[in-house]
């Protein structure tokens, strides 16, 4: 899959594709007879350089969701604390939101810088075998804006995936921003020449969210990009006092939970709202080792357990040995 045009119509089939320029949808698009022409399906070098440079990584897993503010980065943060507790595992956590690089701030990471060596640039450690990389490392204030179009974007995530010093990684986790455009795209192609396991993707039980969360799942099947499942987040509110549970955000169509049984799709698990979390992620830290008591860890733990299972049973030739 190749890069759409910046300009191109919103249901744009890819340059790579053999519908390019011939699609109802190319009508009275600027770059149709460049598209049938077949001029723009010449490969990127660089998808064989990142091809190479992942090699040593033995599974790679997007987190997506359809919207923003449903707990996307504080999940793929979690995830990654949740895989790095085994301390005989490499794990490194990728932040490819380009205007929106909450990572830092939830990995506690803030000020930290990206240096250059000889092989690339290093990322920055949480741990001995968690490794964070994000354009917040970048900026010279967390409030800084990056004000970029498509093109500048895709460039850093080429860059982020080609020169950065991963070294050997079990798990690479990559936090995407909300909805399907330029990044979605980029990673995709990006990653086309070397095995990804899989798509995680995040919603609330409202409906305003999985509607955009169906959108992001047809992405998913366009691009082939295979499903693990899909995660509830705030699915009700547990009292860290009395443990009782209600229901902040009623799931008036049936949630997650509902739609999953109608596209056929693995529920990996409901995650309760509980303010500890938003605290640890303000404080940059892990709800998961601050909070081990909260029903809301134990259920993060097996969904990142089904993760696991998913990824073992997904093994791919080259690392099989391994």
């Amino acid at each position: 899959m190749a890069d759409v045009p910046t300009d191109a119509p919103e249901h744009c089939p890819g340059t790579q594709s053999e519908q390019a320029g011939k699609s109802s949808s190319c009508e009275g698009c600027p770059n149709q007879k460049l598209c049938a022409s077949g001029a723009t399906k010449a490969a990127d070098p660089a998808i064989a350089e990142i091809g190479e440079k992942l090699s040593t990584v033995k599974h790679k897993i997007l987190v997506l969701s359809g919207k923003g503010g449903v707990g996307k980065s504080t999940f793929s943060a979690h995830l990654a604390h949740a895989l790095a507790s085994d301390a005989t595992k490499e794990v490194a956590l990728l932040d490819v939101d380009i205007c929106g690089p909450s990572i830092p701030r939830i990995m506690g990471l803030e000020g930290e810088q990206v240096h250059q060596s000889g092989s690339g640039w290093s990322p920055v450690y949480v741990d001995d075998n968690l490794a964070v990389m994000s354009i917040g490392f970048l900026l010279s204030s967390p409030d800084d804006a990056v004000i970029w179009r498509g093109p500048k974007k895709n460039g850093m995530i080429k860059q982020f995936l080609r020169d950065v010093d991963w070294g050997e990684l079990d798990y690479l986790v990559v936090d995407t921003p909300p909805g399907t455009s330029d990044e979605h795209l980029s990673i995709v192609q990006y990653l086309s020449s070397t095995h990804v396991d899989g798509a995680v993707i995040i919603t609330t039980p409202q409906e305003v969210s999985l509607q955009d969360v169906r959108k992001e799942i047809r992405f998913c099947q366009k691009v082939k990009l295979p499903i693990i499942g899909v995660v509830e987040n705030m699915s009700g509110f547990v009292c860290p006092k009395c443990q009782n549970t209600s229901q902040i955000f009623p799931p008036t169509t049936g949630g997650a939970e509902q739609m999953c049984a109608d596209l056929n799709l693995p529920l990996l698990g409901k995650v309760p709202l509980d303010p500890r979390i938003a605290r640890s992620c303000d404080e940059g830290r892990s709800f998961l080792a601050e909070v081990p008591d909260s029903p809301a860890t134990q259920i993060y733990l097996d969904i990142v357990k089904s993760i696991q299972d998913y990824c073992s049973n997904h093994v791919t030739d080259e690392h099989k040995a391994t």
